[in-house]
């Protein structure tokens, strides 16, 4: 209940700023998180380190713990961008929302395939019992596909269990002794190995192209609103080039903010800017979205001809923002 009375006082507030933001000399844009998490630390970088300051915008971070929140908020216009997992937004533009994909923000798999102390293999996994976060979903899906290359399936060869509270809810299974092994994102996985758990795979291996979040927006507030979007744009190009081009501050940065051990903080700057999984130069993996809504549309059971990924795309706006700032 306190949590949908803040959000309509947020709605009531943006209600009254949402559509004269191009009037503003230094337009305040709420823009929505789902998590505060290594991965989103691009987010972040851009309001603690300045680079929305510099394109003349007053961006307010509203985290709101999960895409589904996030959504309805960027529906009912009390949300300028959103960010998360693309599927739910590609479904609701073809229910007739009006949402576009302007960037990426995590570009790949960041889960690793944590076992018990006494699974040191796939194939000690057989006949046991799997934790996932759902049972639908790109996580799960890559995750069974990374045993099926190993030659277990489902649900002949183990069961799946669903664990609520997501990487951390996972651990804890495992530690409780209720799943033989589970995914667990980085940097999580790093303190997983150090309590003794084994390390035996990683889904990015699996599925090498995947888009796990995106920035999103409504795309007829950002056609009202272009400069205002490419400037927006500009701040999230240069807050990904930071995060690659300082690493001492970067992992200092991410220590401090995410509140993580350093050793882990640096072991995740490293998976993350040596796969590419923060996008230097803010592009969203296109062929990772493809994968994305052919799984989704599998999942769901939805009937006729598979969309084409480009009409949930609107690129232009980042485009924009390349050209101004330079190409690296």
């Amino acid at each position: 209940m306190a949590i949908s009375f803040r959000i309509l006082l947020l709605v009531a507030f943006c209600c009254l700023t949402f559509s004269s933001v191009d009037a503003q000399e230094r337009p305040r844009l709420f823009v929505g998180a789902s998590s505060k998490t290594l991965g989103y630390s691009p987010l972040w970088v851009g309001t603690k380190k300045g680079f929305f300051d510099q394109q003349g915008l007053d961006v307010q971070l509203v985290l709101l713990r999960g895409v589904p929140m996030t959504l309805q908020s960027l529906a009912a216009n009390s949300l300028h961008i959103g960010s998360g997992g693309p599927e739910p937004y590609m479904e609701a533009t073809e229910r007739g929302l009006d949402f576009v994909i302007t960037g990426g923000i995590i570009n790949g798999m960041t889960q690793f395939i944590i076992a018990g102390k006494n699974y040191k293999t796939f194939e000690s996994l057989r006949g046991t019992t799997l934790g996932s976060t759902s049972l639908t979903g790109g996580t799960v899906t890559a995750f069974r596909e990374a045993l099926k290359q190993k030659g277990l399936e489902y649900p002949k060869d183990y069961k799946l269990l669903v664990v609520t509270g997501g990487s951390a809810g996972n651990l804890a299974a495992l530690q409780t002794g209720q799943i033989s092994a589970t995914t667990v994102a980085v940097p999580l996985n790093y303190a997983a190995e150090e309590f003794g758990y084994n390390i035996i795979g990683r889904l990015l291996d699996a599925t090498p192209n995947f888009q796990s979040n995106v920035v999103v927006t409504r795309r007829s507030w950002a056609d009202r609103n272009r400069p205002i979007m490419v400037r927006f744009m500009k701040a999230m190009v240069q807050s990904l080039r930071w995060l690659f081009d300082n690493r001492d501050a970067a992992v200092e940065f991410l220590a401090k903010e995410m509140q993580l051990k350093p050793a882990h903080a640096l072991k995740g700057w490293e998976y993350y800017t040596q796969n590419r999984i923060w996008p230097p130069d803010g592009e969203p993996n296109v062929e990772g979205m493809k994968h994305n809504l052919r799984t989704y549309l599998e999942q769901t059971g939805a009937k006729g001809p598979t969309p084409d990924v480009q009409k949930f795309i609107e690129l232009g706006y980042l485009n924009d923002a390349v050209k101004e700032l330079g190409r690296r």
